[in-house]
Order: structure tokens, then C-alpha cells, then sequence
């Protein structure tokens, strides 16, 4: 048996099979991507450079169910994209703290410098995953988009917000952003049309799958455990409906445990995630780790030591990100880049006289494996030299996080 430590000299001195083990890999397990920002056919071809509202700039809004660490990364990474398209002056974002994008915006609408677009200061809006003021924020951004008319386009980030602006109630172009499948969630009818002229979502409908049949080939588990609320945003954040189809095509179980998640009180729902990842690796040979409420950077370390413990491995639906915490193995966003220079391009072509349906909603990541060799020690997993080959973040150690505020 090659030991793991000459697994990873073997990889580092040999990079040049990694193309070749990759395809191996994927092609094995029916993984079918394109290239990020990829059009389709027959879709017509809009500018991206800058230019503005006939002189005057262009106003954005934004608007979250809560706050969560995907929606910072993104918007983070969507504004990189919009400074390098040359609609921002290129300047250091302050560093961020905790999951909020409070802090971001308040820069965005005060610092950033721009002859193109303006972030409007009181145009951020959040219903805190509280539900009794979900609909009067939304009620809030309706009536200011129909009677004010202050805003030119609106960034939902994540389902609530999907389901919030994708509609007829306005027609003041918007864009959706990061939600788990907004098909399933019932924000838009298909990969291919909206349903709403005004609006945009971007869907990648197969990336669950490639994550579950990724995992499924590396650990060939027979009892699946998964945590997710058991509403119609949960079922769809945990992507309950493929998870569903994979367990009677691949003949493996699924190993259910219910808790809340979109809610305001985070303690309470990361200790229901904790209390059913100590129910699960009794019961499950491999936990799926879902988006959701109770799953962040205070929790993560303590499911990691839980399932470790057990030696059950694990698996991560958000990136790379959790991987650096613990978690065994995930496909990984490429630090949100890629999805963020999408975002980018989607909003310039929009200010560019796109209307939102016409453009590709359809965005599929490029397969980037992470990997947590020290988990795999921990656990016992021996990784065959085709998944080393094939992986593109190794984390070594496991880190430690702190708190978030």
C-alpha cells in the first residue's frame, strides 16, 4: 500500500497526469460541464462595457433573507468582476467579518468609486431569516420599485429573495443570485425561461448530483445521513428531490433528520444541526453537510469532530470552504470567482439594454475537488491515487476557526 504521504509527493511531482486522472475521474461517473459563462445557442450578444443611465448612474439595490456566508462571498466576488469589466474603480474591498453583507454595502454606497453605478445606500434590505418580517421588507421593496422608482436593478441573493421579487408585483429588472435550486423552490419554470421578463436566475440544476455521484464513487456508501428543514426552501437547499432520485438509481438509503434553519435565533439552529449529526453517525456511513442556518463557521468544527469521530466521512454542499474546516471532501467553488465574474457580466449586459430573460441563465462550475487529507487520516480513508490525481485543494491540517460575530 502507498502511504499518503507518498500519495502527495506522487501528485506534486506529477501534475502532468492531473488533465488526464481528472478526466478519468469525471468521465467515470458521467459528469457533464461547461465552461463558466458559457451561452447557448441562438442567444443574442450584449456588451459588457460600461456606460451609463443616459448620464446619470445606475441604481442598485439589494435585498437577503439573512445573513449567510455564500451571499458575502458572492457579492464580494461579483464586485471584483464589475471592477474588472471597468464599471468600478479597481480598489481593496475592506475585510469582511462574520456572514453579514452589512458592512460591504455601507463601503460599496459610500467608497467605491464609479462614473456607471451607484449602490444606494438605504436600498440594503434584509429580513434577519425572521418570517413575520420577511413580508413586510418585501412589501417594503415593492412599493419603493413601483413608486419611488429610485432603483434600476435589484440583486436578490438566495431563496427567500428569489421567491420575494421574482414576480409580477414589479417590473424593475432583477437578478437572483445563489439560490440551492430555485426549479424545485418554484422561484423560476426552467433552466431556459424564467417566467418573468424582468427577471434573472442563475441555475445549475446538475450540481448536487455531480457532488452526491463524486461522493458516492469515492466512499460507495449505503446509508446517507442528511440534516435539512423539512419545508419546501429546506427540501430544496438540501436537494432532497436528487438525493431522492440518486438513492434508487445507486441503491443506497437515506437517513433523514429534520431541524430548523431559516430562522433568526443561529444557537438554536445550529444546535438542532449538532443534535442530528450525533443522531446520524449511529445510523448513516456518510453525512451530507447542506446549506443551511445551523450549518457555519461556529457549528462546522463541532459536526467535524462529531462525524470524525465516528470516523464517518463527510461531505460538503457549500465548497471548499468546509473542507478547510474539516469536512472530508466537496467540489470547489474556485474561491466564488468564477461565479462572481458570471454575476458580473450578467448585470452589464442588463445595464447594457439586455432585457433579464434573454440572457443564459445556465452556469455549471469547473470541477474543482477539495480534499482534507488530514480527515482522511483521521477516518481511515486511503484515497486512491486517481481521486489525488484528479483533486485540486489539499488541506493538510484542519483548521481551527474563529467564532464568527
Amino acid at each position: 500500500m502507498v502511504s499518503l504521504s507518498n500519495k502527495i509527493h506522487l501528485v506534486k511531482v506529477g501534475r502532468k497526469m492531473k488533465l488526464k486522472a481528472k478526466l478519468q475521474l469525471l468521465v467515470c461517473i458521467s459528469l457533464f460541464l461547461v465552461l463558466p459563462g458559457a451561452g447557448v445557442a441562438g442567444e443574442p450578444i450584449f456588451k459588457v462595457d460600461p456606460t451609463t443611465n443616459n448620464g446619470a448612474k445606475w441604481r442598485i439595490g439589494y435585498y437577503e433573507g439573512g445573513a449567510y456566508i455564500n451571499y458575502q462571498k458572492q457579492l464580494t466576488e461579483t464586485v471584483k468582476g464589475l471592477m474588472q469589466l471597468g464599471w468600478l474603480e479597481t480598489a481593496e474591498l475592506p475585510k469582511q467579518s462574520g456572514e453579514s453583507t452589512d458592512k460591504l454595502w455601507a463601503w460599496l454606497s459610500t467608497e467605491a468609486k464609479s462614473d456607471y453605478i451607484e449602490f444606494v445606500a438605504n436600498a440594503h434590505y434584509s429580513a434577519l431569516w425572521e418570517n413575520d418580517r420577511r413580508s413586510t421588507v418585501e412589501d417594503e421593496i415593492v412599493f419603493r420599485l413601483n413608486n419611488d422608482k429610485d432603483i434600476d436593478l435589484m440583486i436578490g441573493m438566495g431563496t427567500w429573495a428569489g421567491k420575494g421579487l421574482a414576480n409580477y408585483r414589479h417590473r424593475t429588472n432583477t437578478l437572483v443570485f445563489s439560490t440551492s435550486n430555485p426549479i424545485s423552490s418554484g422561484i423560476i419554470k426552467s433552466v431556459e425561461d424564467s417566467g418573468f421578463d424582468h427577471v434573472h436566475v442563475r441555475v445549475d440544476p446538475k450540481r448536487n448530483e455531480r457532488q452526491l455521484m463524486v461522493f458516492h464513487e469515492m466512499i460507495g456508501f449505503h446509508k446517507l445521513g442528511v440534516v435539512y428543514e423539512d419545508s419546501l426552501a429546506g427540501r430544496s437547499y438540501a436537494a432532497i428531490e436528487t438525493i431522492e432520485a440518486l438513492a434508487k438509481t445507486h441503491d443506497f438509503d437515506i437517513v433523514r433528520c429534520h431541524t430548523k434553519s431559516d430562522i433568526s435565533d443561529k444557537e438554536l439552529a445550529e444546535q438542532g444541526v449538532i443534535n442530528c449529526f450525533n443522531n446520524l453517525v449511529k445510523k448513516a456511513d456518510a453525512i451530507y453537510v447542506t446549506q443551511q442556518g445551523g450549518v457555519n463557521s461556529r457549528s462546522v468544527p463541532i459536526l467535524v469532530e462529531i462525524a470524525n469521530k465516528h470516523k464517518v466521512p463527510t461531505f460538503s454542499q457549500s465548497g471548499a470552504r468546509e473542507v478547510s474546516y474539516g469536512v472530508l471532501a466537496s467540489l470547489s467553488r474556485a474561491g466564488y470567482k468564477y461565479v462572481g465574474r458570471f454575476h458580473a457580466e450578467t448585470i452589464a449586459k442588463v445595464l447594457n439594454g439586455a432585457q433579464p430573460n434573454q440572457l443564459n441563465q445556465l452556469y455549471e462550475e469547473p470541477p474543482k475537488i477539495a480534499l482534507n487529507l488530514k480527515t482522511a487520516e483521521i477516518i481511515g480513508f486511503d484515497p486512491p491515487i486517481v481521486l489525488m490525481g484528479a483533486t485540486d485543494e489539499f488541506f493538510e491540517e484542519i483548521i481551527v476557526t474563529e467564532p464568527s460575530s
